[in-house]
């Protein structure tokens, strides 16, 4: 066994594994592909039959959402053991199928190059208010971009982004806003391409070092969680404390006059969730604004993801998750699903986006901070 596949298994505890069973039942995969098994893969692993999970399409079947681990007696990290193999695989030439066409990953490659010149502030409209010298910087991440490639599903990238600055406008914050950020890097890194993380983080580095900020507010979990943990472990600190948009607002009293009278059912992000630990600050936003929550049947840290992870290997068994996500989320009677994720919205769109199923599943999806600019005008 190489040394690789040995810090793999020590660092994320695959020795520790009990072969219960747990994590198998209550995977959201495996649940729907009876040939996935996080236990299965650990025990391959651990009796040297590396190259058979390398070489296999489950290696890219995880969600990492992190569901295993929260019932897992043995703490085995298994979303971080799963990474770890990935970058194994890509080093010896496997990889994920990629899904939309690998559009979504050659744009992250591109912005790699630090000779790229971007134009990224042109949804920036006069009535927002942003300021180079802020001491808190809005992190976009790729919603413009998502904005142009999910148009046809509905999403709307550029009106969170623009909802987040009237909010943070809204809280007397003009934010800095950096013309040439670059992808974070968290859906590579997750799909085992380190060695484009690494360029793309130590890129983002240097430019929000240089802003002299204090703080990073993002809408995006993932590049929260990216920025606040996965920079540090891999490349370094940005130094400045980093917050979902749903942590700052619930922190303050500026909805506390608004009332707006809808039903709602959340959708814990798995990195805000599960990852972050940050459950109840969306909720406090949604009772702030007067709109009262109905919870799924799964929901906190037992939620569902909303199934596919990394822009990797979105098939059958994805949109199966996301149909039963859906159902459960309409089955609560609530008038709309919220979410704080863009990625979320995206993929329950994309599954209603079926004249099958359409009729069953379909129900408004909105981003939470839209709804708290749309109160605040």
């Amino acid at each position: 066994m190489s040394d690789p596949i040995k810090q793999a298994i020590t660092t994320n505890r695959a020795y520790y594994c009990l072969e219960c069973g747990k994590c198998t039942a209550t995977c959201p995969v495996a649940r729907q592909d009876s040939g996935f098994s996080p236990r299965r893969i650990v025990e391959e692993v651990i009796a040297g039959h590396v190259h058979v999970v390398l070489e296999s399409p489950l290696a890219w079947a995880c969600l990492t959402c992190r569901r295993c681990s929260e019932i897992c007696p043995s703490d085995v990290r298994y979303s971080e053991f799963t990474r770890e193999l990935r970058i194994l695989a890509r080093e010896t030439g496997h990889q994920g199928a990629c899904t939309h066409g690998d559009t979504i990953h050659t744009w992250m490659r591109m912005m790699a190059d630090p000779a790229l010149k971007q134009n990224r502030l042109e949804w920036l409209t006069e009535d927002l208010q942003v300021s180079p010298t802020s001491d808190t910087v809005y992190w976009v991440g790729c919603l413009p971009y998502y904005d142009v490639l999910f148009r046809q599903q509905g999403f709307q990238g550029v009106d969170i982004a623009r909802s987040a600055v009237r909010v943070l406008n809204a809280l007397d914050i003009a934010p800095a806003v950096l013309a040439d950020e670059r992808c974070c890097g968290h859906d590579l890194l997750w799909q085992g391409d380190m060695d484009t993380f690494r360029r793309l983080a130590e890129l983002n580095l240097e430019l929000l070092r240089a802003t002299g900020a204090k703080r990073i507010v993002t809408t995006c979990p993932e590049c929260a969680y990216t920025l606040k943990v996965d920079y540090p472990a891999y490349v370094g600190s940005t130094g400045m404390e980093v917050l979902h948009i749903t942590e700052l607002l619930s922190a303050n009293d500026l909805l506390s006059t608004i009332r707006h009278p809808l039903s709602a059912t959340y959708q814990d992000p798995c990195r805000l969730g599960r990852y972050l630990g940050v459950y109840d600050a969306p909720r406090q936003v949604l009772r702030a604004l007067g709109i009262e929550t109905i919870e799924m049947t799964h929901a906190g840290k037992t939620a569902t993801c909303c199934g596919t992870g990394g822009w990797t290997s979105c098939g059958a068994t994805s949109k199966a998750i996301q149909v039963e996500r859906l159902r459960e989320a309409r089955a609560t009677g609530a008038e709309m699903l919220v979410t704080a994720c863009a990625k979320c919205q995206i993929h329950f769109l994309c599954a209603m986006d079926d004249p099958r199923l359409n009729a069953e599943i379909a129900m408004p999806v909105r981003d939470l901070v839209t709804l708290v600019a749309g109160a605040l005008t």
